[in-house]
Order: C-alpha cells, then sequence, then structure tokens
C-alpha cells in the first residue's frame, strides 16, 4: 500500500517542488491544496499519512490553525515547512506535537529524513523498535554508543559539530551549560563567531522540533527533557 502525503502550500510553483520531490521519493501525493478550509476537508475525508502543512496560507486561518483541527478527529503526522521561524508560531506549533518543523528553504535530504519518521510515527502510533539508552522523550533518544540521535525508531542526521553539541548538553544531565564550555568541546581550536554559535543553537534546536533546548539568558544553555 503506498504512503499517502498531502501537500498545504499557497504558493502553486513552491508546490508543485515539492510536490516532485515527494513522489521521486516513492510517496502518492493526493492533493495539493492551498487554504485552510481546503486542507481539513481533504485531510478527513481522504485521511494521508502526512500533511506537509505551510504555517502561512492565503485566507483567514493559518497552517497551524489547520492543522489543530485535523488532528483533533485523525491521527495524521503533520511536517511543517515554513518561512517563518518567530518564537511565537514555533509555539503554536509544538502544541500540535508535529512530526517535524523545517525552515525554507528546507534541506531535501532533511525533508527525506522527516517524512520517513512521519511515515513511522503513524505506522507504530507510538511504538518504537529503535530507542537509545538516553530517553529524551517518548519520541527521542540518544545512543551514545553510535551517537546518533533517534526519533520514533529512527535516526536523525545530524552534522558533527550538532553532534558535539548535543553531546555536551546530555552529559550536564539537565543542569546549564555556559558558552565556555561549549566553545571548548564544540571548538577546541578555534574560537566561533556568535553568528555561527546561534546558527548552530538554531539547528539543533529545529532537529529536536524547538521542544528541549533552553536559552538561559546570561548563563548559557540547558536542556530541558
Amino acid at each position: 500500500m503506498s504512503q499517502k502525503v498531502l501537500i498545504v502550500e499557497d504558493e502553486s510553483i513552491v508546490a508543485m517542488e515539492i510536490a516532485s520531490y515527494v513522489k521521486n521519493l516513492g510517496y502518492e501525493v493526493i492533493d495539493t491544496v492551498s487554504n485552510a478550509e481546503d486542507a481539513v476537508q481533504t485531510a478527513l475525508e481522504q485521511t494521508p499519512d502526512v500533511i506537509l502543512m505551510d504555517v502561512r496560507l492565503k485566507g483567514e486561518e493559518d497552517g497551524i490553525s489547520a492543522a489543530k483541527r485535523i488532528t483533533e478527529h485523525q491521527k495524521i503526522a503533520i511536517i511543517y515547512i515554513t518561512a517563518f521561524s518567530d518564537d511565537e508560531s514555533i509555539e503554536r506549533a509544538i502544541e500540535t506535537n508535529p512530526a517535524a518543523y523545517l525552515t525554507k528553504p528546507f534541506n531535501r535530504k532533511e525533508l527525506a529524513a522527516a517524512l520517513k519518521i512521519a511515515m513511522k510515527r503513524t505506522i507504530l502510533q507510538g511504538n518504537y523498535e529503535r530507542v537509545g539508552a538516553i530517553k529524551i522523550s517518548d519520541e527521542f533518544s540518544f545512543d551514545p554508543v553510535e551517537k546518533q540521535l533517534i526519533c520514533c525508531g529512527e535516526f536523525v542526521h545530524l552534522t558533527k559539530k550538532e553532534k558535539e553539541l548535543l553531546e555536551v548538553l546530555l552529559d550536564a544531565k539537565k543542569q546549564i551549560v555556559d558558552m565556555y564550555m561549549i566553545e571548548l568541546r564544540v571548538w577546541p581550536d578555534k574560537v566561533p563567531n556568535e553568528n555561527t554559535r546561534r546558527g548552530l543553537i538554531a539547528r539543533l534546536r529545529a532537529k529536536l522540533k524547538h521542544q528541549f533546548v533552553e536559552t538561559v539568558p546570561g548563563q548559557g544553555y540547558r536542556l530541558n527533557y
């Protein structure tokens, strides 16, 4: 049985590009729609396995609101793909427990991984096969031997620096890690600039679905789990 994807995107060219890529990955695109009302109607009628949901849509209702309406009736995994990563949008999105939150322009490999994780979530409904020794949440865990982040039974791709940062935060066991310690562990040979540090934190946050990495003003960062 083919795995079905609904695409909700109000820019037609972007929707076509996403649909083409998703089809090339072997999934069935059941429809592409551009507004919240059509998204809700199509999702409830055709019950896709995964919805790729843009946050900002044409009309009065946005993608997060549509996702809330859909998930009240159907257990469908949501992947947000959006150009907006402001705190308010992220906080609202987290309430819908999405499979991923990808910012445009998205990395195709990350979308492929997110779709695989979302499909696994739909199929297993929370009974995940692969779990690391360090449990972060019901979805996330970390394998300290293989140095792999796992979500819903699937490995999450992390760069070398992202893995090192995650290990620093996990080693602290929920305590605050100051910027000096992070720099010492992640960049032992040179001091990174502000943009490099913030970019790494932001990327790891995104791969953890913006749920666990806490900024402690004036002190550093902490992994809350």
